[in-house]
């Protein structure tokens, strides 16, 4: 299955199936409009089937109580198995709030207020999370984090949840594009270069694994874009395969 993000809306991404991944089998796609002023959400293809799908876009933080906390949405969608008589497993999808800084801006006031509501989010994720999950529940948290795994705003996921993370051991489909420095030697899937300054590399883009979904864990890796730039999109997409 496919998590997605930034998708204008389920019919854009109905056609993505169509015409980019016909005769793969993703027949099962979920998008519920999210938050976002832009109207980019987040989504799912799935070849497997799907049970109860539920958004979080209406969830508010306690510190903020006047709106929404998520910028697009929490998705949380159950994946059956082929007979649709077990749930082999429950996917939370979302987008955490970016670092850009809108012009005009304090930029340092800017970026702190990012950081503030990327943790109202974290913390609200976990929340969500750990008031659904059972003993031995599995569960998979993805989505683009914008922020590394040990970022101090993404801490309550890992306080308050068995998280394991998928992709501490990912490996590479081909060898980055050459680059001054040099890309490092670790998992990232986010560039960043600023005007006249050397480019910076994150892992923004994160699987993170229950206990039980951990324990079924095959292979993880990060597909390389051939190109720095001018290809869609300034992310490499990530994978892990678990056996079900």
């Amino acid at each position: 299955m496919l998590a997605v993000q930034e998708v204008e809306d389920v019919d854009t991404l109905a056609h993505f199936a169509r015409q980019e991944l016909e005769g793969l089998g993703y027949r099962h796609i979920v998008l519920v409009e999210g938050n976002d002023p832009r109207l980019i959400d987040v989504g799912l293809l799935s070849r497997l089937p799907l049970g109860g799908v539920t958004s979080w876009r209406h969830a508010v933080h306690p510190e903020a109580p006047e709106h929404p906390v998520f910028s697009r949405d929490l998705l949380e969608v159950e994946v059956l198995n082929e007979r649709r008589t077990k749930r082999l497993f429950t996917l939370y999808n979302t987008h955490l709030k970016s670092h850009f800084v809108p012009f005009g801006q304090d930029p340092v006031a800017g970026a702190a207020a990012a950081d503030e509501r990327r943790r109202q989010q974290a913390e609200e994720l976990a929340r969500i999370v750990s008031a659904r999950m059972r003993p031995n529940s599995t569960f998979v948290v993805v989505g683009d984090m914008n922020d590394a795994p040990d970022a101090d705003p993404l801490a309550p996921l890992f306080s308050k949840l068995p998280l394991t993370d998928g992709l501490a051991d990912a490996v590479e489909d081909r060898p980055a594009p050459k680059d001054d420095p040099v890309p490092p030697d670790r998992p990232w899937t986010h560039r960043f270069k600023p005007a006249r300054k050397p480019a910076h590399y994150q892992l923004f883009d994160h699987v993170w694994l229950s206990d039980s979904a951990a324990q079924r864990k095959v292979a993880a890796g990060i597909n390389r874009r051939t190109r720095l730039g001018g290809d869609g999109s300034d992310h490499d997409p990530a994978w892990v395969e678990l056996d079900l």
